[in-house]
């Protein structure tokens, strides 16, 4: 499925997103003030890297691409002093998830490739981050559920392959008026000097009454171009990408993109980022720390409009009393203002007072 191009593509973009997301742990606080937990041990494995060999971003793109292509992906996790400190990869195409018929309890076994070996491991020891699924044990592979549409994509190409590889010269007939001692060695002949893409536009000489007809179905007459249009839009349907994000902008406007890509964020990027963050809080927190901390993925990049919208919602946002300078200055990566200087200090319109005071100047 990968060696479709709109397949590849819709898999990398997800991938690539989700993977380039700064993923934090918090540290809940009083009246909602959450700080980063820099001091825990599953900060560093979730935010810098999860093991010795991968980074967070390709920890997070691997698994991702397992959850795009496989619906299921997984990974070993490793304890000290019962803390999470590694996260290691496992291959989905190597493990079995399976509920144990005498304990009532799942169970997961990987077939290492690697070591030839077999292991049995608990739901405590790995992270399990599933698709769509209709049992709650093991999620849907979305390339599986939409073969068909994924076959014809494919078909499409290879007969694109095809008639470009041959010239793009459709199949015909060499006809003779004579008899042929050795036909085989004439269609030989012909294909060695007339067929593929460096012999495309040589002038074909025919002897002896010889005559060429074509019976091929020129690839406009088969809508060729359509299908493969089609078939673009109908696997970013499966994974509700936008289509102007794998370069189909037939249908993108400028007024349009801007929004097109907001709701790529709220619609397609959310799930998936609510999987994560649930998953990372069930399977790497103890019940103590679940009522202590949170993983939160920050998409506030991904939802930044033009200049323009941007500075008009960070005035209302001052002007109204939300924001203050060092709240937008850390919004757009720009150095704060000294607290002295009021970089921290909250205005409030002038102009506005609460009902209250205005009810008790009338009784008065």
């Amino acid at each position: 499925a990968m060696q479709t191009s709109a397949v590849y593509a819709c898999v990398k973009i997800l991938a690539e997103t989700i993977a380039s997301l700064p993923l934090h742990l918090f540290k809940k606080g009083k009246s909602g003030h959450n700080e980063l937990a820099e001091e825990h041990p599953l900060y560093t494995c979730l935010y810098e890297s999860p093991n010795e060999e991968m980074t967070s971003f390709e920890f997070r793109e691997t698994m991702m691409t397992s959850l795009l292509l496989w619906g299921n992906a997984y990974a070993r996790i490793i304890r000290r002093q019962g803390h999470v400190t590694e996260l290691w990869y496992l291959k989905p195409n190597y493990m079995t998830v399976e509920r144990d018929s005498q304990t009532g309890k799942i169970k997961y076994t990987y077939s290492d490739d690697i070591t030839n070996k077999t292991y049995v491991y608990k739901p405590s020891q790995i992270l399990h981050i599933k698709g769509l699924s209709i049992d709650g044990v093991k999620g849907l592979s979305p390339i599986a559920q939409a073969r068909e549409a994924v076959g014809l994509s494919l078909a499409a190409e290879e007969y694109g392959s095809k008639f470009f590889g041959n010239g793009a010269r459709p199949g015909g007939v060499l006809e003779h008026p004579g008899i042929l001692k050795n036909p085989e060695k004439l269609r030989e002949s012909w294909n060695q000097v007339y067929q593929g893409t460096k012999n495309s536009h040589k002038i074909a000489v025919l002897e002896e009454g010889m005559k060429y007809h074509s019976i091929g179905i020129a690839p406009e007459d088969a809508q060729f171009l359509e299908t493969r249009k089609y078939q673009v839009n109908e696997i970013c349907r499966i994974f509700r990408i936008p289509p102007h994000l794998v370069a189909d902008l037939e249908r993108a406007t400028f007024s349009n993109i801007e929004h097109q890509s907001i709701e790529f964020v709220q619609y397609t990027i959310r799930p998936w980022l609510v999987r994560w963050e649930q998953e990372i809080t069930k399977s790497l927190l103890s019940d103590e720390e679940k009522t202590l901390y949170f993983a939160r993925f920050n998409v506030d990049g991904l939802l930044r409009g033009d200049y323009k919208s941007r500075m008009e919602g960070y005035a209302i946002g001052r002007q109204n009393g939300w924001l203050s300078s060092n709240d937008i200055r850390r919004l757009e990566d720009m150095p704060l203002i000294d607290k002295e200087k009021g970089g921290d200090d909250y205005l409030v319109n002038g102009n506005m007072i609460p009902i209250k005071k205005e009810e008790d100047k009338n009784e008065e």
